[in-house]
């Protein structure tokens, strides 16, 4: 949108009186209308480019990403699993055997 409205601009500037009267401003206003429209072209291509990515679902992930969010997954369900471990020992009579399982 921000680009649209940044063409409009350079558009309306071109067919401003004072374009016909100042050659100057003319070529200004000319060189700012090519920079916008040009500006607008790249980012549509840029936003078809990103709709392609997302409808194809191609989205690029690399294997170290991957990896990590295995290793995550791993890392939460033996915590998991460990802290119940806890919780159980918590519950039982605070005896040597169960201190020192829960120390562990």
């Amino acid at each position: 949108a921000m680009s649209k409205s940044a063409v409009k601009i350079s558009s309306d500037l071109l067919s401003n009186p004072l374009c016909e009267q100042e050659p100057s401003f003319l070529e200004m206003v000319t060189a700012f209308d090519t920079a916008m429209k040009r500006m607008d072209a790249f980012n549509q291509e840029k936003i078809s480019i990103i709709q392609a990515i997302i409808i194809s679902g191609n989205i690029f992930v690399s294997p170290s990403l991957n990896g990590a969010v295995k290793r995550r997954e791993q890392t939460l369900q033996d915590y998991k699993r460990l802290q119940s471990k806890v919780e159980k020992y918590e519950e039982k009579e605070r005896t040597g055997p169960v201190l020192a399982k829960l120390h562990q």
